[in-house]
């Protein structure tokens, strides 16, 4: 292994470092923990190190970011097994979409709720942001009837963050979330799409 190789790999580990412990600080504590000062102390590394890899907070909230886009389509690819369809199918996208968002409330801040300077919905949209959206499509547009498929899907997306964010902030009772996703659910997939 040459010398750039070796400092390339020690930059790449060093960056998944300090992403790993923004994540684990703002899951524990709170994004309002996570600071510069705070994040050279966890990982025994100067402010100016961390400053060689992220710009500033809104870097480093969106690398969390990427990282949580990456599971959320991860999640999707787990609960709707390829050739899936139907109601079963938007259910189990729907489900994976609702427990993400409770297991991990720190990065769904990141992907969504905080500035992170990631660009949605654009040629610059980085692939992570971009495969969640894919995931989200390959089950939403089969339902989607005459209705544009991407613009269903957005709809959709946009349907059940407001069922996170509603219930996150208390303005919804949690113990109806599944009576509310069967709602949606039974909103969204016309007759013709159950199975």
């Amino acid at each position: 292994m040459s010398v750039q190789q070796r400092k390339a790999r020690e930059r790449l580990e060093r960056h998944q470092m300090i992403v790993a412990a923004a994540r684990e600080l703002a899951e524990t504590e709170g994004w309002e923990a996570v600071t510069t000062r705070r994040l050279a102390e966890r990982i025994a590394y100067s402010q100016p190190v961390l400053y060689s890899h992220f710009q500033g907070r809104d870097e480093i909230v969106g690398a969390v970011a990427l990282g949580g886009f990456a599971e959320l389509r991860d999640a999707f690819r787990r609960a709707v097994p390829s050739g899936s369809s139907g109601r079963a199918a938007v259910a189990a996208l729907a489900e994976a979409y609702i427990t993400f968002a409770a297991q991990h409330p720190a990065v769904y801040d990141a992907m969504f709720s905080l500035s992170s300077g990631l660009p949605f919905a654009d040629e610059t949209t980085p692939a992570p942001l971009h495969e969640a959206f894919m995931a989200l499509l390959d089950t939403l547009g089969q339902v989607a009837g005459a209705t544009d498929p991407e613009l269903f899907t957005e709809v959709c997306w946009a349907a059940l963050h407001g069922l996170v964010t509603l219930t996150r902030a208390g303005r919804l009772p949690p113990e109806q979330t599944a009576q509310r996703l069967t709602v949606l659910i039974d909103r969204l997939v016309g007759e013709e799409y159950i199975q």
